[in-house]
């Protein structure tokens, strides 16, 4: 089923992916695939085998006041990748940047899914809204490779409290603040 399941993400992306398509690459019932995995989301999430999902994690901090979505993101994100999970979602984030099928998947699931109710929660137009989210996953990504995958000292073994500290306020611009995103409409290279 999960081989069924990778090669379907491969092809059509997660909304173009069905499980009742994937149920019948694998030559399975579609029940099967609700039994083993329950939903869509959570056999993806098996195809890469990221132990958390992170739509979840992300619902769990947006609820709040906006100027302090940059703390609550970062505290829950250094939780989880510091807890047991945090070893398998390392291991999935080396699978993901080595190869492009799943490079593709991934992107596509963070981008339709893992980031709309963070997206929900930032200003703007939808347009500038993506442009925010995709700054804000620059900043994560960078420091969970810094931190979990390089284990750069001393960001790797640096307290939680200061990790925010330091980088909650350009997390919060990205999120919140001024972020030039009319500069974007210009088009790809910020050429016009």
């Amino acid at each position: 089923m999960l081989a069924a399941a990778r090669a379907e993400f491969g092809e059509r992306g997660f909304d173009g992916a069905t499980v009742r398509r994937i149920a019948g690459r694998a030559g399975v019932d579609a029940a099967m695939i609700a039994h083993h995995f329950g939903s869509k989301q959570q056999l993806f999430l098996a195809t890469i085998d990221l132990p958390f999902d992170p739509a979840v994690e992300i619902a769990a901090v947006v609820e709040g006041p906006p100027e302090g979505l940059a703390s609550r993101l970062l505290s829950r994100l250094l939780q989880v990748w510091d807890s047991p999970a945090g070893a398998g979602a390392v291991a999935a984030l080396r699978t993901v940047v080595q190869r492009e099928d799943t490079a593709a998947l991934a992107r596509d699931f963070v981008l339709h899914h893992a980031l709309q109710p963070l997206m929900q929660a930032m200003p703007g137009d939808e347009g500038e809204r993506r442009w925010r989210a995709n700054l804000a996953a620059s900043q994560v990504v960078g420091v969970i490779l810094t931190r979990y995958v390089i284990r750069l000292e001393p960001l790797a073994s640096a307290p939680h409290a200061a990790v925010v500290a330091a980088v909650g306020p350009t997390l919060q611009r990205y999120l919140t603040g001024e972020v030039g995103a009319g500069e974007v409409a210009a088009g790809p290279g910020g050429h016009g």
